[in-house]
């Protein structure tokens, strides 16, 4: 089984953004974590679009984009559209998982499922 590692953005400099991605890739890290949070599915706020476009225009490197956020099939195509390579929306998140992964796959993006501690695993089965 191949290792892989995706580091998250949450924790660098985001006054020195560039360099603080060519040290992850520096360090050997495959991925990049982008953590979207929308304030409202959770309590905080981080990064958004402009930031993952200028990210995917930065670096080369495989974007996994983890989406915090309400109603994620109202912008899942503009996370694939401005580079995210692997997008996970929260199951909790949406009345239509089944519709946001087609719309990620859609664009040609992999697509992920990502549940809360207190929701069972069986969830998402169907």
């Amino acid at each position: 089984m191949e290792t892989i590692i995706s580091a998250s953005l949450l924790g660098c400099n985001l006054a020195d953004l560039t360099n603080e991605i060519n040290k992850a890739h520096n360090a050997g890290v495959d991925w990049l974590h982008f953590d979207v949070m929308d304030g409202s599915f959770v309590d905080n706020i981080s990064f958004g679009l402009p930031v993952l476009k200028s990210i995917d225009k930065a670096s080369d490197m495989f974007l996994d984009v983890h989406l915090m956020i309400d109603k994620p099939e109202k912008y899942v195509t503009k996370f694939v559209e401005f580079g995210g390579d692997f997008v996970t929306f929260h199951l909790e998140a949406t009345d239509c998982a089944d519709e946001v992964i087609r719309l990620i796959k859609e664009k040609g993006a992999k697509a992920g499922i990502s549940i809360k501690p207190n929701t069972p695993a069986e969830a998402v089965l169907p």
